[in-house]
């Protein structure tokens, strides 16, 4: 995130096509967003829409070009910049007048923000000295970063056009790391989904991730992380090669949009206090190592006053919880996502699913297996894309034509990796099913696991082309979408600045359904969670598991004995809603308990 920005918070990445272009929308306004970069098919689409909006010419770049994705890939984030940085001059020129864009830009700020007091000095002055903080205040106006996500764990092998594989520079995620690396974008790489090491080790090739003759860092790294654990893991090994990681980027592994990566009961208040309580430590033992390895590689170390940024998302959803994060555990920024997907101004999401998750209720978000990948996946059962899985199962054409191949990593019936999501796996897997001759119960549910995978490349993607108009591939216009559970709260379509007036306190976006502290909502998710896992076991739990799951309790437990502690420390909520907190710990803690014995496994 921009750290010249007055706002405290950042849209994250949405799927494949729902923030994909969201820089356009609201960079002008000083808010930074991340773009989704994996799939260059998409990117060119969108390439080629703005080209002609900014009246720019565009020139195709084809899939025979063996860099074709990572030319792709950089082409669009420079035509992003070069709109943005349009925009930006252009809204510096106009006049102060109710409707004008620079006008909103200083009322989006928050109340905090010093640039916020310097307009509302503006506005109360006269003459000369109001247009002298005029100019002092176009001055200040920056745009938000275009940040760009990279799921490591997309990193598929290529091959030409003659099924010969390529090296491995052109796979999936190193191809699309370059397409940024190469762009004239100053701004933030996110990882996600773990670490990489090829991909990590790639990182040297590149000069801009590197510190300057200034000491400055063009092109920077956020990880995002599930916990403290995975933050050092991953910072010392790419601090060990001369990278330093700009931002730790905490997300709740349950309380979230899209793939899901739950903890093993690490819940997300003991995460931020441990993070609280480290992080001058993990800076300086990052620092040691990262200076270390810039000064064997000659290049400029870091001044011994560096510091990471911590950000943190995932169900984030009152004004209150925002401040609470940053004043209680220093958080520098807050992640706000799904609540966004009820902002046109700043999101993709075609009219009939916007009408749909106005409408939804809190059970039809829901924690699926949609994902090839093997990860849980927060799903939406209203979705275009649900409804079309269903009925390809009824019509017994289960799973999906595989075009785009992002997510192809089985080899169990081929030389060459097919998605598990395709219609080619799911014939070949349900036949093998039926040769088991299994018991009817036993038979539906493994046929049911099999089924429930969907091509993501596909309807992660249809939303944005069908907004815009843009023709969509092989008429697959089916729209999956996966909002975090934090979503059921929010049941209007709002403007960009009634969502950030939210964001701030300055309005309340809520519906009318109780909602529970964050904290809460995810403790409950974790609890349903170990549940449906330890259930699904149930049958022929080995030691392992059975020492997992309780060490998946005991945290869970000792996450309860420290929400008992904070609640009496965040002095910003009701003494009502605290007791409330309180109470529905209990009842969650008792439930655990409860579940431990009547499900009848052992504790270690």
């Amino acid at each position: 995130m921009n750290n010249n920005s007055e706002h405290t918070f950042h849209i994250p990445v949405m799927g494949l096509g729902y923030t994909i272009d969201t820089p356009v929308k609201v960079a002008r306004f000083g808010i930074s967003s991340v773009v989704s970069i994996i799939q260059d098919i998409l990117v060119e689409q969108m390439r080629e829409f703005y080209c002609e909006k900014a009246g720019e010419e565009y020139i195709y770049i084809p899939m025979e070009d063996i860099d074709h994705r990572a030319k792709r890939i950089t082409s669009y984030l420079n035509l992003l910049q070069r709109i943005v940085d349009k925009q930006v001059e252009e809204l510096k020129k106009e006049p102060f007048e109710s409707g004008k864009d620079i006008v909103k830009y200083f009322k989006l700020l928050p109340e905090s923000s010093p640039v916020k007091k310097l307009y509302a000095e503006m506005t109360k002055a006269s003459g000369d000295a109001k247009e002298l903080l005029q100019k002092q205040l176009r001055s200040k106006i920056t745009a938000g970063d275009i940040d760009v996500n990279i799921m490591t764990k997309i990193d598929n092998q290529n091959y030409s056009k003659d099924n010969e594989p390529l090296p491995i520079e052109y796979s999936d995620a190193m191809a699309a790391f370059r397409g940024f690396a190469n762009s004239s974008l100053e701004s933030s790489i996110v990882f996600s989904a773990g670490l990489n090491p090829r991909l990590y080790a790639y990182l040297e090739n590149f000069r801009d991730f590197f510190p300057d003759a200034d000491g400055n860092i063009k092109k920077k790294i956020i990880l995002k992380v599930s916990d403290f654990r995975s933050a050092i893991i991953q910072g010392k090994f790419l601090a060990k090669k001369g990278v330093w990681i700009s931002e730790f980027r905490i997300e709740s592994g349950l309380n979230c949009g899209g793939h899901a990566f739950p903890t093993e009961g690490y819940l997300m208040g003991p995460i931020l206090e441990e993070f609280k309580n480290k992080k001058q430590e993990l800076t300086a033992e990052l620092l040691s190592m990262c200076n270390r390895a810039l000064a064997e590689k000659n290049y400029t170390t870091l001044p011994t006053s560096t510091e990471f940024r911590v950000s943190v998302q995932g169900g984030i959803g009152t004004a209150k919880e925002d401040v609470f994060l940053k004043e209680y555990y220093n958080i520098d920024s807050t992640g706000w996502g799904s609540p966004f997907l009820l902002v046109p101004e700043a999101t993709n999401v075609d009219r009939t699913t916007l009408l749909e998750l106005i409408n939804a209720k809190k059970e039809d978000y829901f924690l699926s297996h949609a994902s090839p990948l093997g990860i849980p996946f927060n799903n939406f059962r209203k979705s275009s894309s649900e409804e079309q899985r269903e009925i390809r199962i009824e019509k017994n054409r289960p799973g999906s034509a595989c075009h785009k191949k992002y997510l192809s990593f089985n080899t169990e019936f081929s030389k060459k990796p097919i998605c598990i999501s395709s219609r080619e796996y799911q014939n070949h897997k349900l036949k093998e099913l039926v040769s088991l001759n299994l018991s009817p119960e036993k038979y539906q549910a493994q046929f049911n696991e099999i089924t429930a995978k969907d091509c993501l490349c596909e309807g992660l993607s249809a939303s944005v082309l069908l907004i815009n108009n843009i023709p969509v591939h092989h008429h697959l216009e089916a729209v999956a979408i996966c909002p975090g559970p934090n979503l059921a709260y929010f049941s209007k379509a709002f403007s960009l600045e009634e969502m950030v007036d939210h964001i701030y306190g300055r309005l309340n976006a809520l519906n009318s359904l109780y909602r529970p502290h964050m904290f809460i909502n995810e403790l409950k998710m974790y609890v349903e969670y170990l549940k449906n896992e330890v259930h699904k076991n149930m049958e022929s739990l080995s030691e392992k598991q059975i020492k997992y799951f309780a060490s998946f309790k005991s945290n869970l437990l000792q996450g309860i004995e420290y929400y008992k502690e904070l609640i009496p420390k965040m002095a910003n909520e009701a003494e009502e809603f605290k007791n409330r907190m309180g109470e529905e710990i209990e009842t969650v803690k008792h439930n655990l308990i409860n579940f431990y014995f009547s499900a009848d496994v052992k504790t270690v």
